[in-house]
């Protein structure tokens, strides 16, 4: 995928006139009713008749219900982000009729995103300024960053967060600045109190953004705990919980980002594990701090970014024992508790928890890629005993494949 095209995202945040902000918010009003009806015409067509209802049945519906009168409001807003409430709708029941999803969900005046989507047709896009469909005035936006040289937006998509902030996601084709090939590769583990630990022994130290918040947050939700109930002054406090939140998205999200971007650069293999981390959240002594650490955001992250530098990622199984193999004889220990975090081989040699699981990490991944089957994965049956036996590479064939490759 080195040198190709791919579709990036743009957002930048704006500042909407009173009347820009009013048409927005009754766009996003529009969009929520028009995907509801068009989820319950859709899910009663199904419970009722065992019939599929397509996007252009539902397009029909549209254009009928702009004609009745309790919903001619509908035609004061632009229809393109009503068409593509539809389309998103269609997507979701592709994927639920393919097993990748659940069924479809309503979405909540108080609880879905607000967003509407433009197409082309919808919006003008001229010397970087942005004017949407029946708007006077192009939007003030806050250009943090250039859009790629000579590209102009495919599709438009503006949001409201919680907190009440504006953004504006610009979708364009863009050629990444593809990085100097090189012939590291690099095991990461992920913790708790090291966010991330190499393979070549560094350790990144978890910024745990959500505990240093953690006092205003919990000021700021028992303020609007003793708001009345649908009071604006409730209002006022549930933004400010909201902008609590949004804090420490954005300082966890800067912060992933830059890490991800390093390391995908400076690599070109990254080797991860494929970590359950939606059981890891049943624990609730660790639950808190593992949400906070974002793993699975990180892993997204490592996904989409090797795919846009034509680096390469693999996965690790999670039932391979990184913990407990020691990296230099092969050696596995029957079991390894949490409060380890460091140990002795019967080799003699001293190991650090994570960095040696980051170092079998590595040599695992890389011997699955080199082999085309490195680790299997371990069951356990109820009394206890293994049903499929561990297979680890041998060390020596670990130690070849964790050299670099040109």
């Amino acid at each position: 995928m080195a040198g190709t095209h791919v579709k990036r995202a743009f957002k930048f945040r704006f500042y909407p006139t009173d009347a820009q902000a009013a048409e927005l918010s009754r766009t996003f009003g529009c969009v929520r009713l028009v995907y509801n009806k068009a989820l319950a015409a859709r899910s009663e067509a199904w419970t009722m008749r065992q019939e599929r209802v397509n996007y252009n049945a539902t397009s029909a519906m549209l254009t009928g219900w702009k004609k009745a009168g309790e919903l001619a409001f509908l035609s004061e807003v632009s229809s393109v982000p009503l068409q593509q409430a539809l389309r998103h709708l269609q997507g979701a029941f592709s994927n639920f009729w393919a097993g990748r999803a659940k069924y479809p969900t309503f979405k909540s005046k108080k609880k879905s995103r607000r967003s509407a989507e433009y197409t082309t047709s919808a919006f003008r896009y001229r010397d970087g300024r942005l004017t949407l469909a029946k708007m006077a005035e192009p939007l003030d936006i806050v250009w943090s960053r250039p859009l790629p040289e000579g590209r102009s937006p495919s599709t438009v998509t503006v949001s409201q967060d919680a907190a009440g902030r504006w953004f504006v996601s610009l979708l364009c084709d863009d050629r990444p600045s593809m990085p100097a090939p090189v012939r590291t590769a690099v095991g990461v583990d992920a913790g708790i109190t090291s966010l991330v630990t190499l393979s070549t022994g560094e350790k990144v130290t978890n910024p745990k953004h959500e505990r240093a918040d953690r006092e205003r947050l919990a000021k700021a939700q028992r303020e609007l705990a003793r708001k009345a109930e649908g009071s604006a002054n409730r209002e006022k406090a549930r933004r400010k919980v909201a902008r609590v939140h949004a804090r420490i998205a954005d300082r966890r999200g800067d912060f992933l980002h830059k890490l991800t971007t390093r390391l995908v650069r400076e690599n070109q293999t990254v080797v991860i594990e494929d970590l359950a981390v939606r059981n890891m959240l049943k624990n609730k002594k660790l639950s808190r701090a593992i949400s906070d650490a974002s793993w699975t955001e990180l892993r997204a992250m490592l996904e989409y970014k090797a795919r846009w530098y034509g680096r390469e990622l693999i996965t690790v199984d999670r039932w391979f024992p990184s913990s407990r193999l020691c990296s230099a004889c092969g050696t596995i220990r029957d079991e390894m508790p949490l409060d380890v975090r460091e140990w002795t081989c019967g080799c003699g040699v001293t190991h650090d928890r994570d960095v040696n699981a980051a170092r079998n990490i590595l040599a695992a991944g890389l011997a699955a890629a080199a082999c085309g089957d490195g680790v299997r994965p371990q069951r356990s049956t109820p009394g206890g005993r293994s049903s499929v036996k561990q297979e680890v590479v041998p060390t020596v064939a670990l130690r070849a494949a964790a050299q670099p490759r040109g």
